[in-house]
């Protein structure tokens, strides 16, 4: 009888653990995140083929009010806001203002990111890229703590995933921006870290990663002439010529490295 009973058990035991096993499968593969899913594609088609950042948007959108926690749809949305951002015009007061609203939106969601997964490493570099934009909106050397909190978020963004491209840049860009001012001028201001060789680093393992895509070369040719490598900046600059279209703005990258090379040409 006792052997019964724990048989009896132990069969009632797998049913249950069954429906449970079955219950959760049934929630994973819900409507709702096949949906969301659809509309990630959708939305990633558009920012990275298309580049058409309102439609991007607008999926991102849709997919966020069915899953509003989703750490995926939320750093695509920072990055939607942020592209959007750099192609509004800003010539008067009102336009100024409403670009800034952009990037504040881009940074609203980069931070909901990293509180929906604070071991996402995008969710760092996104709110770095979004925190980097105002800075520059606003002019670095008014905005110093933003430029401080770029720095540390792709530091962060990095030591989770060593091989985010984006935060490897943005590292790299953020070493080249604050070394336009000379070193005893920024040390007092907590901003003696900056250096071009540090700069060049973070811009050539970026490219290691990506090694297609124009923004990041360019910047790092940029970054090879101030420090007179003109043989490095030149190598960079006429593989840009050879390179696909990844990014909208690729076309005016092209016609840069284009009258870069002209410039250095006798160096």
């Amino acid at each position: 009888m006792k052997a019964r009973a724990r048989s009896g058990w132990y069969v009632t035991m797998c049913s249950v653990l069954f429906f449970a096993v079955a219950s959760a499968c049934a929630v994973a593969a819900s409507p709702d995140s096949s949906r969301v899913q659809q509309l990630l594609a959708e939305g990633d088609g558009y920012a990275e083929q298309t580049f058409d950042n309102q439609m991007a948007l607008q999926r991102y959108q849709a997919a966020i009010a069915l899953e509003p926690n989703n750490f995926e749809v939320l750093w695509r949305i920072s990055r939607a806001y942020v592209d959007i951002g750099e192609h509004m015009p800003a010539n008067t007061d009102e336009e100024k203002s409403k670009q800034l609203e952009t990037y504040q939106k881009a940074l609203e969601f980069a931070e909901k990111a990293v509180v929906a997964n604070s071991n996402g490493s995008m969710g760092y570099a996104r709110r770095a890229i979004a925190n980097g934009r105002i800075a520059l909106f606003k002019g670095v050397w008014e905005s110093l703590d933003l430029v401080k909190k770029t720095k540390a978020d792709c530091e962060k963004a990095i030591a989770l995933d060593p091989n985010n491209a984006s935060a490897l840049y943005v590292l790299g860009r953020t070493h080249m921006k604050v070394c336009e001012k000379p070193r005893i001028v920024r040390w007092p201001l907590g901003l003696g870290w900056a250096n071009l060789e540090e700069s060049v680093k973070n811009y050539e393992k970026a490219i290691s990663i990506r090694p297609d895509f124009i923004m990041y070369r360019i910047d790092c040719a940029r970054a090879y002439i101030e420090l007179d490598e003109y043989d490095k900046a030149r190598a960079h600059l006429n593989a840009i010529a050879t390179l696909p279209t990844l990014d909208e703005d690729d076309d005016r990258f092209r016609k840069e490295a284009k009258d870069l090379l002209e410039e250095i040409k006798d160096e």
